[in-house]
């Protein structure tokens, strides 16, 4: 396991990222999750630097930005302002400073919701700020393994082998653990469950609350249940709205804001005509797989029983693990879902700039068949030399083919393959 001298998780993955983006960027934007570790990275990053530290959680720090903006940010070397979503109006006050003096590395700025979901924000540093996306940990992180799953197979296509040792009762524990340093560090469901609750409960009454007003936030606390039920599932803001008996102006508004604050993940449906993307039914997955599980009042025993949400919750876990991924991978892709009008369906679909496409489906059982291999014959049929490879990710131990560029894989290719 990777980990600090103070046994702290580090976001080893991201560090390399935000260090390059420093060395080319004048603005570093570091946007994630609260408790995902953005504070601890930039730690990390400005210690063996003169920086200036500035945490606008702190209430006297907070009003003397603003008070005097400009004056706030004036520093001649690496300035780092934690949770600058608390102060907007510091965005003009920076970019007139970097206008001035054009040289990278002048201010490393962390968030915990999407900069331009915030109301009124006067500019996003076009051009002169770079966004990073940092998530709760991945597995590899957790257990200190490679994490390069998407380059590899999209370097080795159905070539690329992996056994593992994972069991079926592992994946479970794994997803109710999440990926959270301080979940991940404690020893028992209970512990974990009084952090993800808070989690929840501050996030609500923060972050969501500072990005607009709602009124009624045990109806918000019923939405994040019926998502958590919903983790890599199709986001049918109707139905959600029937369930919720909540007007669907109102769901689409919370959907929006719990995106804005990363809890919840939408992946966009693939179609080769692009105008069909946007219109095309989204599906929805929580950031974090603990989270979900909590919300749902499940651990790791009551996953695997009749009627359990493993399988649902074993996809978002999946999607959210090649979303990770996509934000170090030396392949630039993008992250989607399939589905036709009859229904024949791919859980995720990988697309690099080339337009090649490695097709996934999730598989919460320990063996699998050929029909599981049904929607993914579909898309190679369709794309021809542009498919690259269909892997059927299960529970299982074993790499096996499944005909033409088809092969089922142990989910833990994820982490350990590389």
């Amino acid at each position: 396991m990777a980990t600090s001298p103070m046994g702290a998780l580090l976001p080893r993955h991201a560090e390399r990222t935000v260090a390059e983006a420093l060395r080319d960027t004048r603005v570093v934007l570091i946007n994630g999750a609260r408790q995902c570790g953005k504070s601890t990275l930039v730690r990390l990053l400005a210690k063996n630097q003169e920086a200036e530290w500035r945490n606008l959680d702190t209430a006297v720090t907070r009003q003397s930005a603003l008070a005097d903006p400009d004056g706030f940010v004036s520093f001649p070397d690496l300035m780092v302002i934690d949770e600058i979503q608390r102060v907007p109006d510091l965005v003009l006050a920076i970019k007139a400073q970097v206008d001035q003096d054009p040289r990278p590395g002048r201010y490393l700025l962390t968030g915990s919701s999407r900069l331009l979901g915030l109301r009124d924000l006067p500019d996003t540093l076009p051009g002169r700020m770079e966004t990073i996306e940092l998530w709760p940990f991945a597995q590899g992180e957790i257990d200190g393994t490679a994490d390069r799953f998407v380059d590899a197979i999209f370097s080795e296509g159905s070539m690329l082998r992996h056994n593992s040792q994972v069991t079926r009762v592992d994946y479970t524990e794994r997803l109710v653990r999440g990926g959270f340093p301080e979940a991940a560090s404690r020893d028992s469901s209970r512990r974990r469950g009084r952090f993800f609750d808070s989690y929840v409960g501050d996030l609500i009454a923060r972050d969501v609350r500072q990005l607009a007003e709602i009124e009624r936030g045990p109806q918000m606390q019923a939405l994040i249940r019926l998502l958590a039920a919903r983790s890599g599932q199709l986001l049918v803001a109707n139905t959600l709205s029937t369930e919720l008996g909540a007007s669907a102006s109102t769901v689409n508004r919370y959907l929006v804001l719990l995106e804005e604050v990363f809890l919840i993940k939408r992946i966009p449906a693939w179609s080769r005509n692009l105008s069909n993307r946007a219109v095309g039914t989204p599906k929805v997955a929580f950031v974090d797989s603990g989270v979900a599980a909590n919300m749902l009042g499940t651990d790791a025993r009551g996953l695997v029983r009749p009627g359990g949400a493993f399988g649902p919750l074993l996809e978002g876990f999946v999607l959210m693990e090649l979303a990770r991924q996509l934000t170090w991978s030396d392949e630039l892709a993008e992250l989607y879902h399939y589905r036709t009008k009859d229904g024949t369906e791919v859980d995720a679909v990988l697309e690099n700039r080339q337009g090649r496409v490695v097709g996934v489906e999730v598989k919460a059982a320990s063996t699998v068949r050929a029909d599981d291999f049904k929607g993914l014959k579909h898309l190679a049929d369709r794309l021809g030399d542009d498919f690259v490879a269909g892997v059927v990710l299960y529970t299982g131990t074993q790499t096996l083919p499944f005909g033409d560029r088809m092969r089922a894989m142990p989910v833990s290719a994820l982490w350990e393959v590389g």
